[in-house]
């Protein structure tokens, strides 16, 4: 017979261990950073709202030190103004009432690189807890099925020890790690359609635009 270690690697018939990243694959910052910069006078009001306009921005006026504090302050500071992704509440919901077992495994630094010392892991758990996603009473998962990791290292080492059966992230970098678990299911999250073959440099994934199609290949009947 095979132990423990096989075991819990092994695809299940009928319950599956689910894990989902955490930025930009749960919470979502679409304008987020625009407002957070208009908020303390970083960036003029007529500029575009996404993220890459307001870093690119602060970055060709010199102010690449600004960039750095803002992601500090949104992250520790402003997780109000975040969001969820459409549907990810409810994908949630429906496979723990389908009997599937749902883990959040992300990686962040412990404080910001730059500025005030916020606890970001900290700042993560109470965004989870606002929107009732650690709340089993009410659709959520329990609360120490939340992994906040230090490193992408200590990420993929969180996924192999729980025996992920399939990991949802927002990065094609991190499910092509050599380290990231061989037997779990990669699901690239791309609402954006960065990558819309689902190929990044070569490699190609199973790739999802929303969390409707994640739920309907994951879960099929049991999505509703």
């Amino acid at each position: 017979p095979r132990g423990p270690a096989t075991d819990r690697h092994e695809p299940r018939l009928n319950k599956m261990r689910i894990g989902i990243d955490f930025d930009n694959t749960i919470a979502c910052y679409d304008g987020v950073f625009h407002a957070a910069a208009l908020e303390r006078g970083l960036i003029p009001a007529d500029l575009p709202s996404d993220k890459t306009s307001v870093r690119n921005h602060l970055r060709a006026i010199g102010r690449e030190d600004d960039w750095t504090e803002l992601q500090g302050y949104v992250y520790g500071a402003r997780m109000d103004l975040v969001g969820l992704y459409p549907g990810v509440a409810a994908f949630i919901a429906a496979a723990q009432r389908a009997g599937h077992d749902v883990f959040i495994v992300s990686h962040k630094t412990r404080t910001p690189y730059r500025g005030p010392a916020y606890d970001l892991h900290e700042a993560a758990r109470g965004f989870l807890a606002a929107r009732h996603l650690t709340d089993p009473a009410q659709g959520g998962i329990p609360a120490e099925r939340a992994f906040f990791e230090l490193t992408i290292a200590e990420k993929l080492a969180r996924i192999g020890t729980l025996g992920l059966d399939s990991f949802i992230d927002d990065l094609p970098e991190v499910l092509a790690e050599p380290a990231f678990p061989p037997r779990c299911r990669a699901i690239l999250f791309d609402p954006e359609a960065n990558h819309p073959d689902g190929v990044w440099q070569g490699r190609r994934f199973e790739r999802h635009g929303g969390w409707d199609g994640i739920a309907a290949a994951l879960l099929g009947r049991d999505a509703a």
